[in-house]
């Protein structure tokens, strides 16, 4: 139990003595009672909302119950003042011992120190990346790929069973067109001279398939028409390219538990299913698309469609889930594979380019549907990411068909820095990577200023080690406000990964690492001024093992963030 869920029982119990007092009626709902640190340091250590939320229901003043909640905190052993502010918040200072306490508990928890089981029990399905199958990774893939990926770890951290899946693209128009460019392939590595022709895929990625084709087939497809060997290029192509992006995600340490067909989800007969499903609960109706905007009716040609009833959950027109011609559209698809995730998940996440905003609320309305809104289901957005080289754009690869592929630049800076990166930003908001800036040793390149902090945490117990010093239990007691101050940031940790975790956030640890890191540096700094301020004193081993434990606490958090984000902390920097 951390710091802040024993407080959380504390004020349970104080909330439970007034009840049994009758200064609280009993089954008054708790839930949006917080506890948590204060926004002005100055008021104390912790803050609770309990009398303002409690008074209303109770029918109760809130500064009065405020008054009664706080002298029942009063009497807990960890705290060493309790004040009410304003209307009714209750502020409390807690012991210099409760602090080191939780330092300890820090050093002694280690590697699981932030980790809960509050989501024990629930299973969320991940669904991240997902790119066309028509290629090697690339940049545009990269940012959703790391997002999802970390945040699939942290739900992890706080319990929940998580399946990651990327989902293959394999039905569509874009695989044929694969595979006719596989075609051309082919007959270049039968000799043959070819060129590119407009909207087929010219990246040289494609080159091996082609040559793989040929050794197998031979010259069999050379001239034939593309109906006998349109199905197998497709098939073989598909098959290669997703070798392709395994490996590539690999580079960056992300690997999936499953990889779902589209094809195979339509050949299995999903979206007939689901749309039966959705007619027997009067959820989809055969008929008519209002015109386009913009179009006169001599421009429109009504055509009755299958449509989704998706007004009811909030979309501002029902979807059709079929063609004209009765192909899938993208949503009809789209549907039956969520209805199947479903099948297997209490909850949904999709991680989608910023580019599919458009689509958003259709898809929510149709898992809202299919689940009876039992399933939680959050669509998170990601924006592109810009390449930049000392501030100018990054110029194209041929080899991949004009655009830069993750290979590359993983290959060039690192996996933990592109991994890093990505989380320095809100998913949805812009985000600039450049190739200069995310490898600068500067305090404002947050991926070396948090490795910069754990490295020389690391460094410490050489230099301690070099000097002879051996801590055995440390005397805690020889930290100082400033000292603890730091022990108190560290405690925001599991708040945090609840925090991140519950609003699926990943970008939070990333943003708590950097702060925590500058905290450390702020105190290590002091010792440049004042001598005695220093973590290592080689004439006072006391103090030095009391600064060690201080330090190895901190450096545990930092790992721990890290490693929810996929980053492997160093122990020196180049």
């Amino acid at each position: 139990m951390t710091l802040y869920t024993r407080f959380a029982a504390h004020l349970d119990a104080a909330l439970d003595a007034l009840v049994a007092a009758g200064d609280l009626p009993a089954g008054l709902e708790r839930r949006a009672v917080t506890v948590e640190p204060p926004r002005d340091a100055t008021h104390g250590d912790l803050a609770t909302n309990a009398a303002m939320v409690l008074a209303k229901p109770a029918g109760t003043n809130p500064r009065a119950l405020a008054e009664k909640i706080a002298a029942e905190l009063q009497k807990l052993e960890e705290v060493s003042a309790v004040s009410v502010a304003g209307p009714g918040f209750i502020n409390m200072t807690l012991t210099d011992a409760t602090w080191r306490g939780e330092l300890q508990a820090i050093n002694a928890t280690g590697d699981a120190y932030g980790r809960s089981n509050t989501g024990a029990g629930i299973t969320v399905n991940v669904e991240y990346v997902s790119a066309n199958p028509t290629g090697p990774m690339h940049m545009g893939h990269c940012r959703g790929a790391v997002v999802g990926d970390a945040l699939a770890s942290l739900l992890e951290a706080v319990g929940h069973s998580v399946i990651r899946e990327y989902y293959v693209n394999d039905a569509g128009g874009q695989v044929d067109v694969l595979a006719r460019s596989a075609h051309l392939r082919y007959r270049e590595a039968l000799g043959e001279t070819i060129e590119i022709p407009e909207g087929l895929y010219p990246g040289e990625y494609l080159k091996p398939v082609g040559e793989k084709l040929a050794v197998e087939h031979g010259d069999r497809f050379v001239g034939q028409p593309e109906s006998e060997w349109l199905e197998l290029f497709r098939k073989e192509a598909v098959a290669s390219m997703l070798v392709m992006i395994k490996a590539d995600l690999a580079l960056l340490g992300i690997h999936h538990d499953l990889f779902s067909s589209e094809a195979e989800l339509q050949a299995a007969g999903k979206p007939e299913a689901a749309e039966q499903w959705l007619r027997e609960h009067d959820l989809v109706y055969d008929g008519m698309l209002e015109a386009p905007k913009g179009e006169t009716p001599e421009d429109w040609e009504p055509v009755e469609l299958p449509l989704f009833r998706s007004t009811q959950f909030g979309d501002d027109q029902d979807r059709p889930i079929k063609k004209s011609n009765g192909q899938w559209t993208y949503f009809g698809a789209d549907l039956a594979y969520h209805f199947q995730k479903a099948q297997a998940a209490d909850q949904l996440i999709d991680i989608w380019g910023a580019d599919h905003a458009g689509t958003v609320k259709r898809i929510v309305a149709a898992v809202a549907a299919l689940t009876g809104g039992k399933t939680r289901f959050d669509v998170k957005l990601v924006q592109m990411v810009r390449l930049l080289r000392a501030g100018e754009p990054v110029k194209m690869s041929k080899r991949s068909g004009n655009f830069v592929t993750l290979a590359d630049v993983v290959n060039e800076v690192g996996k933990d820095v592109v991994r890093f990166t990505m989380l320095t930003r809100k998913a949805d908001a812009q985000m600039d990577f450049d190739f200069a800036k995310v490898v600068e040793a500067s305090k404002d390149n947050p991926v070396f200023y948090v490795q910069y902090a754990h490295a020389r945490i690391a460094s410490l117990h050489r230099r301690a080690a070099e000097a002879g010093i051996a801590c055995g239990i440390p005397d805690l007691s020889l930290l100082d406000t400033r000292e603890l101050a730091l022990v108190k940031l560290a405690a925001q940790f599991p708040r945090t990964v609840e925090g991140a975790a519950a609003a699926r956030e990943p970008h939070r640890i990333a943003f708590y690492l950097y702060d925590l890191a500058a905290e450390f540096h702020a105190l290590w700094n002091m010792g440049n001024d004042d001598p005695s301020r220093r973590f290592l004193l080689t004439d006072n081993e006391q103090v030095t093992c009391a600064r060690l434990s201080l330090a190895d606490a901190i450096g545990q958090v930092i790992r721990n963030g890290l490693s929810i984000m996929g980053v492997e902390a160093v122990q020196e920097l180049n």
